[in-house]
């Protein structure tokens, strides 16, 4: 465990069966993992998850690093659910848990008999969670989604991009990990309900429901106008300049820096002046003045461009956030990676792993002062044995027994 992380334990004694995929569900059960609960990941025994098969890892498929960076400190087990006995043993480990949780297509889960139903009556204290594309009710509840889908359906894209041009996708998964993180919220809390109550519950998130969610403060913009918000325009209408990303030097496809001026406070104004040697515009009233320097735009744009074009990137934010002007490099995952104090602070962490070691970002809340430590994520099955053992109170035979039918 690495010196800057610790083990927090939060959720210790809690049990999840994870039958989730991809990345929305796996990103729900690594936080809980990494708080501290058990979570049993329930594989195909012929290459585990579809997210095993993703990735370009020194051993594509198994193991790859996109399986790794969503299913750390998890379990592994292995159950085909094809067979009858596959569907019955995630029976009896629902019995043992505590949190159940998929992602599967719509409709799966119900025909393989692991319906809320189903495992309610097994289980009345166990929280039962799914992740949607779309809601129940949806005129598309029948349909697959994935994270671009989701953006695409749920308000991201249309408020994302260049003022009058086409639609773009973020580059974060809001649509899997945004939803996956909404779900983990959701079972923290009726994990506390439950301990009073003694009684489980439902839980769904719709892919397309957390994107709204996401985006609400876009709706504050139709709210008052009537009218979808724009691209790349903040909800507040146009912003006064300087209010954008600027290019530095040496000019790579990263060397920008966005400078947020705010419209509230003239002082941002004066302190830029005298950082790019403009003094004497601190106090025009043709410049102070918000709506002013507004009809301004491109003069004052290209004044900031030619100060930040002698700069880098790291620069610019730099003297520009000294002057106590918000201002941030646009750091890619190279810059990041090389960022020193990110993993000295346990921020990042190194995952060592048969497939590879993998530098990767974890649960950035930090408990006592460090965030929770990473563990690698599993084999296909590697805890086969272990966690039917403590789970199900089988013994070594039993579990060969099992493995020689085809069951795990």
């Amino acid at each position: 465990m690495s010196e800057a992380a610790i083990a927090p334990n939060c959720l210790a004694g809690v049990k999840v069966l994870d039958l989730s995929q991809f990345e929305a569900g796996p990103t729900c059960t690594e936080a809980l993992a990494q708080l501290g609960a058990e979570v049993v990941k329930v594989e195909n025994p012929k290459g585990g998850e579809p997210g095993r098969i993703l990735g370009t890892g020194p051993k594509p498929g198994a193991d790859a690093y996109y399986f790794m960076i969503y299913n750390a400190n998890k379990k592994s087990v292995t159950a085909n659910l094809k067979s009858p006995r596959g569907v019955a043993l995630v029976k009896e480990m629902a019995k043992k848990a505590d949190v159940f949780i998929e992602n599967m297509a719509p409709g799966t889960i119900e025909k393989l008999g692991l319906g809320w139903d189903v495992l309610h009556a097994l289980n009345p204290r166990l929280i039962y969670a799914q992740v949607k594309g779309f809601g129940e009710g949806s005129p598309y509840e029948h349909n697959l989604a994935f994270d671009m889908i989701a953006q695409a359906c749920g308000g991201n894209m249309a408020i994302t991009g260049e003022v009058g041009g086409r639609p773009v996708r973020p580059g974060a998964t809001l649509g899997d990990t945004g939803t996956g993180m909404l779900m983990t919220i959701a079972i923290l809390a009726s994990l506390y309900q439950r301990n009073a109550t003694g009684t489980g519950r439902r839980l769904q998130v719709a892919m397309q429901d957390a994107q709204l969610n996401y985006t609400r403060g876009a709706f504050t913009n139709y709210a008052r106008t009537g009218q979808p918000q724009e691209r790349g325009r903040a909800g507040f209408g146009p912003p006064v300049p300087p209010n954008d990303i600027f290019p530095c030097k040496p000019g790579g496809p990263n060397d920008w820096c966005y400078i947020f001026n705010s419209h509230n406070n003239p002082e941002h104004w004066r302190r830029l002046c005298g950082i790019i040697g403009r003094p004497e515009l601190a106090d025009d009233p043709e410049y102070l003045d918000r709506d002013k320097r507004l009809a301004r735009a491109d003069e004052v744009n290209a004044m900031i461009s030619a100060w930040t074009r002698q700069h880098t990137k790291h620069e610019v934010m730099q003297i520009i956030g000294a002057a106590g002007v918000p201002a941030g490099a646009v750091m890619d995952t190279g810059d990041l990676l090389a960022e020193p104090t990110f993993e000295t602070r346990g921020i990042i962490q190194t995952q060592h792993h048969p497939a590879g070691d993998l530098r990767m970002p974890t649960f950035p809340v930090r408990f006592d002062g460090k965030p929770p430590a990473v563990t690698r994520a599993p084999l296909l099955g590697e805890h086969t044995e272990t966690v039917f053992g403590d789970w199900l109170g089988m013994s070594a035979a039993d579990v060969k027994g099992l493995k020689d039918d085809g069951v795990i």
